[in-house]
C-alpha cells in the first residue's frame, strides 16, 4: 500500500519538475532567438551601408564612363567612339567576370557594351539603381542620362560583388542555419543541464513525501546540496515553528486536564461524601414489597433517610461549580482568541466608552456585596476590532481586580485617548486596584497561562491576564502591567494601535 501511495504522487512531482524545466528553457531559449534575429538585423545593416558605398562608387563612375564616348559615329551604323577612361579600366580590371558596362541611346537601342546591362530609359539626369540577374549572379546596375561625345546618351554600369546581394542569396547557409543549429544545440544543452540543477530538488521533495505527518524533525543541511541548502534551512525553520505548535496546544491539553482535574475532583468528592452519608442514615427496607406498597412510610421514617448540609458544605459545592464553569468559560474564550480563527470574521467599529459602562453594571453587583467602590473614568473613544473578544478581555480584567482586592478597596475602568512619547495619542482603556498587585519580577510570568504568583490568594485558574493578552495580540494592541498612583495595586492597560 506505501508503494502505490508513493507511486501515486511520483506524475504530479514528475509533471511539476517538467513544468519548470519547459519554463526555464523557454526563457534561456528566446532570449537566444531574439540576439539570433538582432545579429541578422546587423548582419544586413552592415551589409546596407557596404552596399550603399558601392552605390555610391558607380555613382561616381558614371560620368567617367560618360566621359569615355569621345565622338559619334564615322558612319550610320558603326558605334561611337569610345576610349575608357583609366578608372574605368581599373573597376573593370579589379571586378573581372563580376562587372560590365553599357551605353545606349535616347530610345533603348545598345551601342556599346554588354546587351544584359539593361534598364529603363532614365526620364531625368539622376542616377537610378536597379539589380539584374545574369550567369546566377545578381548585379547591380547604375544607370544615368547624360551629355557625351556623342551626344545624349545613357551609360550604366553592373557591379556584381555589392555585399547586399551577396548576404540576400546566403541568408539560409551564412546566417539562418547557423543560427538554427546554435538553437538546437543550446535547447538541448539547456534541457540536461536544467535536468541535471533540478536533481537535489527532486531528490529534496521525495525525501519530504516520504515522512510521516509526526515526523517534524529537521533535515540535515550538511548532508543536502549547496543548491537546495536555503530551501532546506527554511523547511527546517518551518517544522520547528509547526513542532513548536503543536507542542503548545499538547501542553495547553494537558494543563487545561489538570486545571479541570483539582474542582471536579473537589466536587466529585463532596457528592460521594454526601451519598454514603445518605447511605449509612437510610433505614433498612424489610423485604416485604407488597406491604411496602400498601403501607406508606410515615414522615418520620421519611425524615430518617433525609441528609442536612451545613451553610460551609453548601459553600464548597458552589465555589467548586463556579470554579468549573469559569474554568470552562476561559478555556473557551482563549481558544476562539487564536488569531487564525478571526480571519474570516471582518472587525468592526468598536465604542469602548459603551463597553466600559456595560461592564461596570455587570459587576456592580459583585463589586458592592465585596464592599469595594467599582468606579467610571471614560471618555468617548471607539477603535477597529471585535467587540465580543473586547469585551471578554475587559471582563477578564475587572473579574481579576474584583478576585484580588481586598474589602473597602477601590477599582476603576478607564478609557480614553493617551498621548505618547511619539506620534499622536492612541486609543487605551484600563483597570486600575488598590490590591496586592503584582511584583515586577512576576509581571512577565503572569502572563503565561495557568501561572499565578505563588502566595496569591483566591482561587484563581491563572487563565485571566493570559487571555487577555492573546486577545490584544490579536487586535496588534499592546498589554502592559504597572503600579498604581499611589505605590499599591495593579494598573493593566491596553493601547490600541491608530
Amino acid at each position: 500500500m506505501l508503494w502505490k501511495k508513493n507511486s501515486s504522487r511520483r506524475p504530479g512531482l514528475r509533471a511539476m519538475t517538467s513544468d519548470l524545466r519547459t519554463r526555464l528553457l523557454l526563457m534561456l531559449v528566446l532570449p537566444l532567438c531574439v540576439l539570433a534575429l538582432v545579429g541578422v538585423w546587423l548582419d544586413y545593416r552592415s551589409a546596407d551601408e557596404a552596399a550603399g558605398q558601392h552605390d555610391q562608387r558607380l555613382v561616381r563612375l558614371l560620368p567617367a564612363l560618360a566621359d569615355s564616348v569621345l565622338a559619334p559615329p564615322i558612319h550610320d551604323n558603326d558605334p561611337p567612339l569610345l576610349l575608357l577612361a583609366p578608372p574605368i579600366e581599373d573597376f573593370l580590371r579589379q571586378n573581372a567576370g563580376f562587372a560590365a558596362y553599357s551605353v545606349r541611346d535616347t530610345s533603348g537601342r545598345l551601342l556599346l557594351g554588354e546587351d544584359w546591362v539593361h534598364s529603363g530609359v532614365p526620364t531625368t539626369q539622376a542616377p537610378e539603381f536597379h539589380s539584374v540577374e545574369f550567369g546566377g549572379v545578381t548585379y547591380r546596375v547604375a544607370a544615368q542620362r547624360g551629355r557625351t561625345g556623342a551626344g545624349e546618351l545613357v551609360v550604366a554600369l553592373a557591379d556584381g560583388s555589392d555585399p547586399r546581394q551577396k548576404w540576400a542569396q546566403q541568408l539560409l547557409l551564412r546566417v539562418l542555419l547557423p543560427n538554427l543549429v546554435l538553437l538546437v544545440a543550446a535547447g538541448f544543452a539547456i534541457h540536461w543541464a536544467v535536468r541535471q540543477a533540478f536533481k537535489p530538488l527532486v531528490g529534496l521533495a521525495e525525501a519530504v513525501e516520504r515522512r510521516s505527518p509526526r515526523d517534524l524533525s529537521p533535515i540535515d543541511e550538511a548532508a543536502s546540496p549547496d543548491e537546495v541548502r536555503p530551501l532546506v534551512h527554511s523547511l527546517n525553520r518551518l517544522f520547528a515553528l509547526v513542532n513548536a505548535q503543536a507542542e503548545g496546544q499538547r501542553r495547553f491539553v494537558a494543563d487545561a486536564a489538570h486545571q479541570l482535574r483539582t474542582p471536579l475532583a473537589g466536587l466529585q468528592a463532596q457528592v460521594e461524601a454526601w451519598a454514603m452519608m445518605a447511605k449509612a442514615a437510610a433505614p433498612p427496607r424489610a423485604s416485604f414489597p407488597d406491604f411496602d406498597r400498601k403501607m406508606p412510610l410515615a414522615h418520620e421514617d421519611r425524615a430518617q433517610g433525609a441528609i442536612v448540609l451545613g451553610v460551609d458544605q453548601i459553600e464548597k459545592l458552589r465555589n467548586a461549580t463556579r470554579r468549573t464553569s469559569q474554568l470552562a468559560h476561559q478555556l473557551l474564550a482563549l481558544s476562539r482568541a487564536d488569531a487564525r480563527s478571526l480571519d474570516a470574521q471582518p472587525p468592526q467599529r468598536v465604542d469602548l466608552k459603551d463597553l466600559c459602562e456595560s461592564l461596570l453594571e455587570n459587576f456592580l453587583d459583585a463589586a458592592t456585596g465585596k464592599g469595594l467602590d467599582l468606579g467610571l473614568d471614560v471618555q468617548l473613544v471607539h477603535v477597529t476590532g471585535h467587540g465580543w473578544l473586547l469585551r471578554e478581555l475587559l471582563s477578564n480584567l475587572v473579574d481579576n481586580a474584583i478576585k484580588y482586592t481586598p474589602p473597602g478597596g477601590v477599582v476603576t475602568i478607564r478609557c480614553g485617548l493617551r498621548q505618547g512619547r511619539l506620534g499622536p495619542p492612541r486609543p487605551y482603556m484600563e483597570v486600575e486596584d488598590d490590591g496586592p498587585g503584582v511584583p515586577e519580577s512576576e509581571r512577565t510570568r503572569v502572563l503565561q497561562r495557568f501561572y499565578r504568583v505563588p502566595g496569591a490568594g483566591g482561587e484563581g485558574t491563572g487563565l485571566g491576564l493570559a487571555i487577555a493578552d492573546e486577545i490584544a495580540r490579536v487586535h496588534r494592541a499592546a498589554l502592559t502591567l504597572g503600579t498604581g498612583p499611589q505605590g499599591r495595586g495593579l494598573v493593566v492597560a491596553v493601547v490600541f494601535p491608530l
